[in-house]
């Protein structure tokens, strides 16, 4: 009976330490997510299956072109994936041929999939100065992306972003780090 306990407590402590490391991953790592929508095609489509970095940004601050996960102000439960483009203390503004600019420069870039038409233009229409903490993210399907642009998103505090997308693993046929263009 004793050689018995001795198994089943060995047996616990085994399953609670894995269930301990489990959520010490989860909460300080990485987390799985998973794309719905295509605000960010052609980089993530939908269905894809993400790793998010949560412990880069305990590091270092977020950078241009980085692609964030953070959750939106007005919904529970869901997260939204988007690139940034705007950083702490700049004015982002874009005008009606979709050009964007940053600090009065046109932003060299070509992670959009398209033009972004004068409808969908939004509030940066008029320059829009991003707080010492605050960030302009904007989806890569720049016409079909709630993003920035919208009231509703709005600009990205720092504390609110959960981590950076780093490795799609799935689809498998897509499998891979995300790059910079």
């Amino acid at each position: 009976m004793n050689k018995v306990m001795k198994e089943i407590i060995s047996t616990l402590a085994y399953v609670l330490g894995v269930l301990c490391l489990t959520w010490l991953v989860i909460t300080f790592v990485g987390q799985r997510t998973a794309v719905d929508g295509s605000s960010m095609e052609p980089m993530l489509s939908d269905g894809d299956n993400l790793l998010v970095d949560k412990i880069t940004y305990r590091f270092r601050e977020p950078q241009r072109y980085d692609i964030i996960v953070f959750p939106p102000q007005y919904e529970v439960n869901t997260y939204y994936i988007k690139r940034i483009i705007g950083l702490p203390g700049e004015t982002v503004r874009i005008d009606l041929e979709g050009n964007i600019y940053i600090n009065d420069e046109i932003l060299p870039e070509n992670y959009g999939r398209e033009i972004i038409s004068p409808d969908k233009v939004g509030r940066a229409t008029k320059p829009v100065v991003l707080g010492e903490d605050e960030y302009f993210v904007l989806g890569d399907n720049r016409n079909n992306s709630m993003d920035s642009r919208s009231p509703v998103v709005g600009n990205i505090k720092r504390k609110d972003i959960v981590g950076r997308a780093w490795v799609r693993i799935w689809p498998l046929n897509k499998l891979g780090v995300l790059k910079h263009q």
